[in-house]
């Protein structure tokens, strides 16, 4: 399993998700819970508390690499993201293929391919710049410290809120998987899945960083009118 490892941006820190999460993780999850109708998020002590110990467990297991994300300006935990769908594709080809399963040493093994998912942030983080920086952070520790080849994400085709952004920061849509699985609410969903390829990153990097860019002045602008 890849090691896990603090990243940190101007507006956000990505820490690896632990116990001691716990009660800022239920904190969050009690915010207005109306705009979670497409994301599992922990509600209340008890849940959040099972929330992260499966969250480590699939960690040990090698099959993620679990963050709480933690505003910069005063270190409150606002949400939580993950790496997920690990796979490893060096060593000896073996058919059929065993995903998720690296050659060598699993303490010390890096992805070929990953997933970013099991995002979810509170009302109060939503639209502030800090879920567009903390999706850099790990696309750039994807791309440019482990060397990935893909990064996926995935929403259910409803969540037009979230496959718009994804498009925004420059993901290409695959394709909607129909009737793909069954969602949050108990329908049977579609899943609309998006990537990033290698050769794609240094683009979509400059789409992202621009955009950073650009929305920093408005977020200055609205904060210095705010009456005292």
């Amino acid at each position: 399993m890849p090691v896990p490892v603090l990243l940190a941006g101007r507006s956000v820190r990505l820490e690896p998700l632990a116990p001691h999460h716990t009660e800022a993780l239920a904190e969050a999850g009690a915010e207005d819970r109306t705009t979670y109708a497409f994301t599992p998020v922990p509600h209340g002590l008890q849940a959040s508390h099972e929330y992260i110990d499966r969250a480590l467990a699939d960690q040990a297991a090698g099959r993620s690499l679990a963050f709480a994300v933690v505003r910069a300006s005063d270190g409150r935990v606002v949400g939580s993201t993950r790496f997920l769908e690990l796979d490893y594709w060096q060593g000896p080809l073996v058919w059929p293929a065993v995903p998720g399963v690296p050659f060598g040493d699993p303490a010390t093994a890096i992805p070929d391919a990953a997933e970013i998912g099991n995002t979810w942030l509170s009302p109060a983080a939503q639209g502030t710049g800090i879920n567009t920086e903390a999706k850099l952070l790990m696309l750039r520790h994807a791309f440019e410290t482990w060397g990935v080849r893909r990064i996926s994400l995935r929403a259910d085709a409803r969540n037009g809120r979230s496959r718009a952004a994804m498009e925004r920061l420059g993901f290409t849509c695959e394709g909607v998987r129909r009737a793909h699985s069954r969602g949050l609410d108990g329908a049977v969903r579609s899943t609309a899945f998006y990537s990033i390829l290698d050769e794609e990153w240094p683009t979509v990097r400059s789409i992202i960083e621009l955009r950073m860019s650009a929305a920093a002045p408005r977020r200055r602008r609205r904060r210095t009118l705010i009456p005292a």
